[in-house]
């Protein structure tokens, strides 16, 4: 009697609903190829110094040194910018990573001029314009907030400490389950965590959300962030079906929860404009104006 083939890697019959879901948003890295080249100069100046003198190997040295910590604070200033620009309402990167890149990069440059030309001018010059390039190549950072008129800086600062705090959560999350080795799991988390980001963007967009959002977003979180840990630990080790099973169940009851968390806080914001426009006409109809 023929019998149907399958493993814990293989597709069960109840995954079937899991590939019509929608599917899960794509991250694109911010950092990019052209970033991560800028690793390669301060490679090739520390192979090349070591044939130099005393002072040409200290001088590339130094400058390799500078040009690679450059290379990973540009890294750094792409990921932030990028943050910045995925927001609505965002300040401005507390340190200008991208500036200080183009910096380091223009120091690192003239110090390996340095190595094999003992002037002042011709290094100089050689900083000045790998400086110029960088910033040519990769740009400035956002220097101005935007989306925060009328906003409250301070409450503006508590969503973004727990925003920040459930954004650790939900990546926590992802890096965990991968030691599962579970493909059905992981897409069913990364719609769940579609769902909380969903949840996020809005308490972003008012910070009035947050009292009602901080323990989705906060208490929540952490208990799945140690449900996913658990979970992974004993199906790497295993392969137990009912531990998966009960995971994808509890990751069903977070997804209904955190949207129906979403729609009420939507339906709250839209309460609060009807009583706006309300209390509005009957300002204006106190006052003897009226609609034609």
């Amino acid at each position: 009697m023929a019998r149907r083939y399958g493993g814990r890697f293989s597709p069960q019959p109840g995954d079937t609903a899991d590939r019509h879901d929608a599917p899960a948003r794509l991250d694109v890295d911010p950092v990019g190829g052209r970033a991560n080249l800028m690793f390669l100069p301060p490679a090739l100046l520390t192979f090349t110094s070591l044939g130099a003198g005393p002072a040409g190997l200290v001088l590339g040295l130094a400058g390799a040194g500078v040009l690679a910590a450059g290379a990973w604070v540009l890294r750094a200033g792409l990921t932030a910018e990028a943050a910045f620009h995925a927001r609505r309402a965002a300040r401005p990167p507390a340190v200008p990573r991208k500036i200080l890149a183009a910096a380091m990069t223009g120091t690192g440059t003239a110090l390996a001029a340095a190595s094999g030309d003992l002037s002042v001018v011709g290094p100089v010059l050689y900083g000045l314009a790998a400086a110029g390039l960088h910033v040519a190549a990769f740009g400035i950072d956002p220097l101005r907030s935007k989306g925060m008129e009328g906003v409250d800086t301070f409450q503006h600062d508590r969503v973004a400490r727990v925003v920040e705090e459930a954004e650790a959560l939900l990546a926590s999350m992802s890096d965990a389950v991968k030691r599962a080795g579970d493909r059905t799991a992981e897409t069913r988390l990364a719609r769940f965590q579609n769902t909380a980001r969903d949840l996020i963007r809005v308490v972003e967009e008012d910070p009035r959300d947050l009292t009602a959002a901080r323990k989705y977003l906060v208490v929540y979180l952490r208990g799945a962030r140690d449900a996913t840990v658990k979970f992974a630990d004993i199906y790497a080790r295993s392969g137990d079906a009912q531990a998966k099973a009960d995971y994808l169940a509890l990751l069903d009851d977070l997804d209904e929860n955190f949207a129906a968390r979403t729609r009420a806080s939507l339906l709250e914001d839209r309460g609060d404009l009807t009583v706006e426009i309300d209390v509005l006409r009957e300002r204006l109809a106190r006052e003897g104006v009226h609609s034609e």
